[in-house]
């Protein structure tokens, strides 16, 4: 009876609210893995069977995880890690190493994060090099101690694969290939990459030694399905304390999924991207808007979040800018429209403004020349205006041509919303645009 009375328990409803909160921000952080990938059975079966022979048999394996970024790269090669893990024989035998792109940025920093992560700092102890080959050679040599049967098997996980291509002579990816083709360290490389072409940055000789495998990851997600993720995805588990609180939330959610304009912003969202972190992103923002008041997300929720997604950085940063700054925006949206977009100057743009202070301003100061300038540089490095390709950089600055890179509807958005905008310089900008 006590059993059946604490699985109907009605919490409160602060705390049913902080639950809910808990389970889906640990689930769209992509803290929780799912029990089995979605969509990659096949490539899941075929890279668990793969580092199952390394880890168990002593195989030594390469291959190369390719797709674009958000397919689920990371998230199939740690499913896999965690099922591996479960096998008794696995847990006890199997090493593994981590390494990025982005952080092990050349072979030297690469090796010494090999060393810590295999915990050989006290096998290299304080021993000095000649060489960086020397190094490695060292190393490697400390994995190929034994035979198969008593070798501990290494898997070397290499993320963002394509950076590690341009490092001097690929050495590191060299000397892995190159053990995971000898019998005396079993050794599993696992390639992580968004690049197709990863292949041809290899150097004959790399490449020569490598299995060629490749597993692929290409979405081939439809709208339906799509649809389908997100009401799973904001679902509470048959696992959730209150049951009734749960029923009413999937309930609500179930609405909210029906909702028509809750449909078009989702196919916004699919056709810009089928990426699940921006989809993520994107019901974390639904979700910041739950709280005791308003215990269910409304489709006013997903519209504001779907809004603050594609936001315009660009327009943002307008609003930033000094009245000056604004000013110099629209002076050289006038250059444009006389001279059809051709590239323009800073003398031409300050000319411009002067014009517009001669013939229509009583708010605005007349700025000295640097005062402009100074102005004039700092949207170029917001990048606002850039600089025309090939432009000779012995120019003097005030007559080097640039372009803009803001679009009309930008500039008049800004406009609007700029604090407290002079009226004589928003009826410029407006004859401007004509």
């Amino acid at each position: 009876m006590s059993k059946r009375k604490a699985r109907d328990a009605h919490l409160p409803i602060g705390e049913c609210i902080t639950q809910v909160q808990q389970i889906l921000r640990e689930r769209f952080c992509e803290r929780l893995l799912p029990d089995r990938p979605e969509g990659v059975e096949a490539q899941y079966k075929h890279l668990l069977e793969l580092l199952r022979r390394t880890a168990i048999h002593g195989e030594s394996n390469s291959v190369l995880i390719v797709g674009p970024r958000g397919a689920g790269k990371t998230m199939l090669l740690q499913c896999v890690l965690r099922d591996l893990q479960k096998e008794e024989k696995v847990q006890k035998n199997l090493l593994q190493v981590h390494l990025s792109g982005l952080l092990q940025t050349d072979d030297r920093t690469a090796l010494k994060e090999i060393t810590r992560q295999l915990h050989l700092e006290n096998v290299v102890g304080d021993k000095v090099f000649g060489s960086f080959a020397e190094n490695l050679a060292f190393l490697l040599e400390a994995l190929k101690k034994g035979n198969r049967s008593s070798s501990c098997p290494v898997l070397f996980v290499l993320d963002e694969f394509d950076l590690f291509a341009h490092h001097k002579n690929q050495t590191l990816l060299y000397n892995l290939f190159d053990v995971s083709q000898s019998a005396q360290a079993p050794i599993a490389v696992v390639g992580v990459t968004c690049r197709l072409d990863v292949l041809e940055l290899l150097e004959k000789r790399v490449k020569s030694r490598f299995s060629h495998r490749q597993i692929h990851l290409l979405s081939s997600l439809n709208f339906t399905q799509y649809l389908e993720r997100v009401w799973t995805q904001l679902s509470l588990p048959d696992s959730f304390p209150d049951k009734k609180f749960a029923q009413e939330w999937n309930a609500g959610v179930k609405t909210l999924c029906e909702d028509k304009s809750v449909e078009e912003v989702l196919q916004r969202h699919f056709n810009s991207s089928k990426d699940f972190r921006s989809l993520h992103m994107l019901l974390m923002l639904c979700l910041s808007h739950v709280s005791v008041t308003k215990p269910t997300i409304k489709p006013a929720d997903l519209l504001e979040a779907s809004r603050m997604c594609f936001a315009d950085a660009t327009a943002n940063m307008l609003h930033g800018l000094s009245i000056l700054e604004l000013c110099l925006v629209i002076a050289i949206k006038h250059l444009n429209d006389v001279y059809e977009g051709e590239p323009f100057n800073l003398q031409m743009v300050h000319n411009e403004f002067k014009k517009f202070l001669h013939r229509k301003s009583n708010s605005m100061y007349n700025f000295e020349q640097p005062v402009v300038m100074k102005a004039f540089e700092h949207l170029q490095q917001l990048e606002l205006i850039r600089p025309v390709d090939g432009s000779s950089a012995k120019v003097q600055r005030e007559y080097q041509l640039m372009r803009l890179t803001l679009d009309h509807s930008q500039i008049m958005d800004a406009l609007q919303k700029y604090p407290q905008c002079p009226t004589d310089v928003k009826q410029w900008a407006m004859s401007a645009f004509g």
